[in-house]
């Protein structure tokens, strides 16, 4: 399989500097994710923490699952589109956990995950029916209700704080990837309408009643 070359460069942009910031510990604490150092100004922070990873597991599985979805939105729409969401959901997911996160000065987080979720979304809406195996489950899921079951999971992740994982930047970075994927391409609402709706219900309950998950 040929891989589109911005693909690539954004791939081996995220192993350079996640391996970095494994022998580097300085260089991934300047540009890490953290509350307190995006309040006092260094919002530069919302994107370069895109590019570090936790650890070679994290790193890998980010960019496998983006090699996986990233060919569905370049091949039906562009590359600019691809970068459009990528970028777009990143800082969404960025946005999303400063203001979720406002009050927590040493909460950190690092990670590609909230552009891939973009771009995972982005590929749903594009591709509603395409099956996705999700371990342990022997079957296929259909790519639309894996979308909102993934929504609803992250939401109650941001509710009762599971784990260590960034359910905020998951979070909105598919959200990010749902409503920048209609702008660029709105006919996926004439497409395939009951998956825009069906994604789309869980992000408007969000946004009306995202205060109260505190």
């Amino acid at each position: 399989m040929n891989i589109d070359k911005v693909l690539l460069i954004i791939i081996i942009a995220n192993v350079l500097a996640s391996i970095k910031g494994f022998n580097d510990r300085l260089f991934f604490d300047k540009y890490k994710f953290q509350i307190g150092a995006i309040n006092r100004g260094e919002k530069i922070r919302m994107l370069t923490s895109g590019f570090l990873h936790v650890d070679y597991v994290h790193l890998l599985l980010n960019m496998y699952v983006l090699y996986i979805f990233a060919p569905i939105i370049i091949n039906t729409l562009s590359t600019i589109n691809f970068l459009i969401i990528y970028f777009g959901s990143l800082i969404a997911g960025s946005v999303l956990t400063q203001i979720y996160h406002k009050k927590e000065l040493y909460y950190t987080a690092v990670g590609a995950s909230g552009a891939v979720a973009g771009i995972i979304y982005a590929a749903i809406l594009l591709k509603p029916g395409m099956n996705l195996f999700m371990f342990p489950l022997p079957i296929p899921i259909p790519g639309y209700i894996f979308g909102v079951g993934y929504l609803l999971y992250s939401i109650y992740g941001m509710r009762k704080q599971l784990g260590n994982v960034g359910h905020t930047a998951h979070l909105g970075g598919a959200i990010g990837g749902y409503a920048l994927l209609l702008l660029v391409y709105p006919e996926a609402v004439l497409n395939n309408t009951l998956t825009v709706i069906l994604l789309g219900i869980p992000i408007a309950l969000l946004l009306l009643f995202g205060h109260k998950l505190k």
